[in-house]
């Protein structure tokens, strides 16, 4: 038997950076990274999808972020299996019982909507554990396995959950998460015998039994140091012994990525421009910046022209505020040779000087000034 393990669409999300056509295009990836499942299942085998949680960013979604949504899961084309998460909880609100949902669920998409056994077909069973509030106060999975044995039948059985696990996370007295000892005796005892996992968006496995997962978010929703292997959906095969072989396929296109440089001078910026310019996908990717060093007015000029340029190539790059240390110095001699005098070299001098002085915000005012002025007499161009 073969499956699609995936998780974490969050299908209606946004990200507050991006900026102009950047947005709809990130959402129209997130939803073709679902149809391309059909695809990748005619090409490898798969008989259905499991979705480990979080199939939408939340439960009050416009009509047509749902009926898109609800078109690229019919466009699989193979059983699709969706576990309420801690976004998209079975609550009042839930979207999975909206009106439109109801109305336009593709039948190829089927809601683990109750805890505990749901068959797929003879032989092949998931064990549930759907969240019905966006705080539980257990594991739901220890929950939803107590009192199940292993069948005396010839059964392959997936548990399919959501949240946390209790050996990765610092707070290990979160009353929700997933006890992996726990999961583990019911994986020895027979009880499941594969572990389909959602919440944390990097591929992870968890222990050392080869059946528990994460399959991370099919496409990228946070930069590195946040999710270091995002973009994978798992092929999980299970034979007739019930032996589990996992196989990642990467499927996102997107990438946040994190540059930290050193830049100093000149040669440090054509270091970033060149670096920069070597990135492919540029309007896939999304570029933050941790820059520190200590730049002349003019040197700043430029660094501010390349990314001025990058800025409109790039789905989007900012400065990583909280990692970014720039200070501007102006060098001896730097503005004597702009062709200027009397009272507008009188100004420049004076701008000089607070740029140098103690007062960080009239530094950066005069700062910025200077570089302006340099940027207008071409001397600051990238």
């Amino acid at each position: 038997m073969r499956f699609f393990h995936t998780a974490d669409w969050q299908l209606g999300m946004t990200r507050h950076f991006l900026a102009g056509d950047a947005q709809p295009r990130y959402s129209a990836a997130r939803r073709d990274a679902v149809a391309g499942l059909g695809a990748l299942a005619a090409e490898v085998g798969a008989e259905f999808v499991v979705v480990a949680g979080d199939v939408f960013e939340h439960n009050q979604l416009a009509p047509q972020v749902i009926g898109q949504s609800l078109e690229a899961m019919r466009a699989i084309g193979i059983p699709v299996y969706l576990l309420p998460g801690n976004h998209d909880p079975l609550d009042a609100s839930s979207v999975f019982t909206s009106a439109l949902f109801k109305a336009e669920c593709p039948d190829n998409v089927l809601v683990l909507d109750r805890p505990g056994i749901h068959e797929v077909r003879p032989g092949v069973e998931i064990i549930a554990a759907p969240w019905r509030s966006k705080a539980p106060t257990t594991d739901l999975v220890a929950d939803v396995l107590d009192g199940i044995e292993a069948s005396q039948r010839t059964i392959t059985r997936i548990l399919v959950a959501h949240g946390g696990v209790d050996v990765l996370d610092p707070d290990r007295d979160k009353p929700s998460l997933i006890r992996l000892a726990g999961l583990e005796q019911a994986l020895a005892r027979g009880v499941v015998h594969y572990a389909a996992l959602g919440d944390k968006h990097s591929l992870t496995q968890v222990g050392d039994t080869g059946r528990v997962w994460y399959s991370g978010s099919p496409e990228v929703t946070n930069f590195d140091d946040v999710e270091s292997n995002p973009g994978h959906v798992l092929v999980v095969d299970i034979d007739d012994a019930n032996t589990v072989s996992v196989t990642p396929h990467r499927v996102g296109h997107w990438r946040f990525v994190t540059l930290h440089r050193q830049v100093d001078n000149s040669r440090d910026i054509a270091d970033l421009d060149m670096n920069l310019d070597l990135m492919t996908e540029k309007d896939r990717t999304v570029v933050r910046l941790a820059l520190t060093g200590s730049l002349t007015v003019t040197d700043r000029a430029a660094l501010d022209a390349c990314l001025d340029r990058y800025g409109r190539l790039f789905a989007h790059l900012c400065a990583w505020e909280r990692h970014t240390d720039l200070a501007v110095i102006p060098a001896d001699g730097e503005f004597t040779d702009l062709g200027i005098g009397g009272f507008a070299a009188a100004a420049v001098e004076e701008l000089v000087d607070t740029a140098r002085g103690d007062d960080p915000e009239a530094a950066g005012d005069a700062q910025a000034a200077l570089a302006l002025l340099l940027r207008l007499t071409d001397r600051g161009a990238a």
